[in-house]
């Protein structure tokens, strides 16, 4: 079995096992850590979460095409996250076993070429079929990166590092908006294909190459860096191996044990309900207050990940030198609740559901990072890997709620506003919970 672990180097002088935190040594090399792995795993990320961005890009056209209802998109929409779901768990127990590197990279290309096959889809039960697909192929991806980082990157600098590798997430709300109006807009009808195609075709087959550029620049293990020298990857290791008081679980049911772990994964699924509800009708919002052109549509949709962009960089440091997390979580569900329920205040004044969407963003985009800085002080080693995949997976659960909730309301009501105070008192809920229900060893300060 090839062990994916961090472990500290029994072998090395004893004044490198125990180093201190705020080392300039220690910043240089998690800097250079960072050079060397962050711009990859970025761009990867930058793919997953543009994939999802896509699907609500893709919804006028493709409802036209296929004959979905509301309820109908809602629910293919919500059977990527179902096959998400059931393969989570099992992905990361292989992932732990198998190496990082090479399970990665295996989902970047297989779940690559599960988006590129959407140009095939002509009817309703084939695009169930195949966003369920997708899902299955993509289970795994992102506990699988944060659980890598925490092979690499000591706990005090999680904070900015997961803020670093979650800012993707934003650039594909800024950069994949935008681009996604101007694929509808403009490629049309290119050599016969159907703008929707193109934005699942541009969007899946860049992660076949990824994946290959993964397998091949990633290491799995600090020892096996060869751009750090052997003193470097000593005080790196030791750093990264060095348990907080309250570290436990070496195994999933060990971690489901650990006091607050479960309620950790309600907390996130509570916060992906705002995700996917942000995600999957932004753009839909945006058209039914008055703009129709695809293009102004996709440049308005990226404003909520602009502002998420600016509050994901301003936690990440602040959280970190303040070693305070939770709070900072509650924080941004009480933004993300405000920015819900104005937009259904204002659903027909584009300049202020704007700049509700704006706060709504500045508050779920930032809380997802700054959430999973929480995990790693319940639980370490295999319990790790497979307790976050549980935890994302139980998260994810948020993914099937919130867009066909959103679909089968607006069906039944005409509107969306009923659905967007839904998700705002769901939002508000998960401020409370952080707020009373967890346990003191998250409550204490890093």
């Amino acid at each position: 079995m090839h062990s994916n672990t961090a472990a500290g180097p029994a072998s090395a002088p004893q004044e490198l096992v125990t180093p201190h935190d705020h080392d300039d040594s220690l910043v240089a090399i998690v800097r250079k850590a960072a050079w060397r792995i962050m711009p990859l795993i970025m761009i990867c990320y930058l793919f997953a979460f543009f994939d999802r961005i896509n699907i609500s890009f893709a919804k006028f056209q493709l409802q036209g095409d296929l004959g979905l209802s509301d309820t109908a998109y809602g629910l293919g929409a919500s059977l990527f996250v179902v096959g998400y779901v059931l393969f989570e768990v099992p992905s990361n127990m292989f992932l732990y076993k198998v190496g990082a590197r090479r399970w990665i990279a295996r989902i970047m290309i297989s779940w690559g070429l599960a988006t590129a096959a959407m140009v095939f889809v002509s009817s309703e039960w084939q695009f169930y079929a195949l966003r369920f697909v997708i899902g299955a192929m993509e289970a795994g991806f992102a506990p699988g990166v944060l659980y890598y980082l925490t092979l690499w990157f000591p706990s005090s600098y999680r904070g900015r590092i997961t803020s670093m590798l979650f800012l993707a997430s934003a650039f594909a709300g800024l950069i994949g908006a935008p681009v996604s109006g101007m694929i509808l807009g403009h490629m049309e009808g290119a050599f016969g294909i159907r703008g929707w195609h193109w934005l699942f075709m541009l969007g899946g087959l860049p992660c076949i190459g990824l994946g290959l550029v993964v397998l091949w620049q990633l290491k799995d293990k600090i020892e096996d860096a060869g751009w750090l020298t052997q003193r470097e990857q000593q005080i790196l290791a030791a750093n990264v191996a060095r348990p907080t008081s309250h570290e436990r679980g070496h195994s999933l049911l060990s971690a489901i044990k650990t006091p607050g772990f479960l309620m950790l994964g309600l907390v996130y699924f509570l916060i992906q309900v705002g995700s996917y509800g942000l995600n999957f009708w932004a753009p839909h919002l945006i058209r039914t207050a008055g703009t129709q052109n695809p293009t102004i549509i996709g440049l308005l949709t990226a404003v909520p990940y602009i502002c998420g962009a600016a509050a994901m960089i301003i936690v990440g440091r602040l959280s970190d030198a303040r070693g305070e997390r939770r709070r900072f979580v509650i924080g941004l569900m009480v933004l993300a609740t405000i920015g819900f329920f104005a937009a259904g205040v204002f659903e027909k004044q584009t300049v202020l559901l704007i700049v509700a969407l704006g706060i709504m963003g500045a508050g779920v985009v930032a809380a997802i990072p700054a959430f999973w800085a929480l995990p790693p002080k319940l639980v370490t080693g295999a319990g790790a890997a497979a307790g976050i995949a549980l935890i994302n997976t139980l998260g994810q659960l948020g993914g099937i709620v919130s867009p066909v909730m959103v679909g089968r309301i607006k069906d039944l009501t005409g509107s969306t506003t009923p659905a967007l105070y839904a998700i705002g008192g769901m939002t508000l809920l998960c401020a409370l919970l952080l707020t009373f229900a967890m346990p003191a060893s998250l409550r204490e300060k890093e």
